[in-house]
């Protein structure tokens, strides 16, 4: 009963936020604004949070809260920061807080492993969007399947209950490979394919002695 209670006053809270803003935005009373949009989806996106921390059962509501802000935080610096908008950082805001949101997810419960999956797709469209003004697109497709690959390999190398996931380095392989190979032919990040390469390597070493323990 307390968990229905719980869910009955999350819903009722945001529609109640919801029916207010519109009354006073319908009677002129306080008309819709970039400041006004600002508050609200952050006012609901916090009350999502609050709903997950005060019952770790509901970790989908980490989902709309985290990405709520993020759309929050994208209306005011667009807003407010002078030539905000005119960068390519809101796509990248609004992505990353989609990646945040699953990657939270996971940590919240180690069975949600598959948020892994969402939270490295979303966090490599983030990186290819943000880089996309200065890479070529066989770079930025080398990015995006390196990114893929590194997704699959920490869903096999990260700690679940249900066990090692040895099947994901089949597509972490292959994508790994694939987009290497879009990178080196790029040829203007050839130089930092060795740097990058042993990067990797070392975070994968790290990985696995820490999920051994």
């Amino acid at each position: 009963m307390r968990k229905v209670l719980t869910s009955s006053i999350l819903w009722g809270s945001v529609l109640v936020i919801g029916g207010v803003l519109l009354l006073l935005d319908t009677t002129g009373v306080f008309k819709g604004g970039a400041l006004f949009w600002t508050i609200a989806l952050g006012i609901v996106g916090i009350l999502f949070l609050w709903f997950y921390f005060t019952n770790r059962d509901h970790w989908w509501s980490l989902i709309p809260g985290i990405i709520l802000l993020g759309v929050s935080a994208t209306i005011g610096l667009t807003s407010f920061l002078p030539g905000f908008d005119e960068t390519n950082y809101v796509g990248t805001i609004i992505l990353g807080s989609i990646a945040l949101s699953f990657l939270l997810v996971y940590l919240a419960n180690r069975n949600n492993w598959w948020a892994i999956i969402p939270a490295g797709v979303m966090a490599t469209i983030a990186v290819v969007a943000t880089l996309s003004v200065v890479t070529s697109g066989l770079a930025s497709g080398g990015i995006f399947f390196l990114g893929l690959g590194i997704t699959f390999a920490l869903v096999a190398v990260l700690p679940n209950p249900a066990g090692q996931m040895r099947w994901a380095w089949i597509p972490a392989g292959i994508l790994g490979i694939f987009g290497l190979i879009l990178f080196v032919a790029s040829a203007e990040y050839v130089n930092y394919v060795l740097p990058i390469a042993v990067l990797l390597v070392g975070i994968y070493l790290i990985i696995r002695s820490l999920t051994r323990k």
